[in-house]
């Protein structure tokens, strides 16, 4: 059973507030990045792991540290990890997307690293 709320059919949506919770020390969640290697470059969450949604879309696997956990899907917005979840859930996956994407987790004051582990910017 699933620890996430789900909307109308769909998989679940969480806050950046509660994605920090799940994916953070002590978290059960993997927070994974389904934007695209320049975006990721400029700026991502601390400790996600990137797939981009064109790569799942077309049958890519999941990274290593994303098997067999669940799953907590960030974009830019939440348009691509609303997709990228319902894909994933449709692949048996516990999978939900994050509400206002990486926009919102650096607004709410949430860590951002670009690729050489400094500050970084969403793109």
């Amino acid at each position: 059973m699933s620890l996430f709320r789900r909307g109308r059919g769909g998989p679940g949506r969480v806050s950046v507030q509660e994605a920090a919770a799940r994916t953070g020390d002590g978290g059960d969640a993997v927070l994974l990045d389904v934007r695209e290697p320049h975006e990721w470059h400029a700026g991502h969450a601390p400790g996600a792991v990137r797939l981009s949604l064109s790569a799942l879309a077309t049958g890519a696997g999941l990274p290593a540290r994303a098997q067999a956990r669940p799953l907590v899907v960030i974009c830019r917005s939440g348009n691509r990890s609303r997709q990228a979840a319902e894909l994933l859930a449709a692949r048996g996956a516990d999978a939900v997307d994050v509400i206002g994407g990486m926009r919102d987790w650096a607004a709410a004051g949430l860590p951002v690293v670009d690729a050489r582990g400094r500050n970084g910017t969403v793109a």
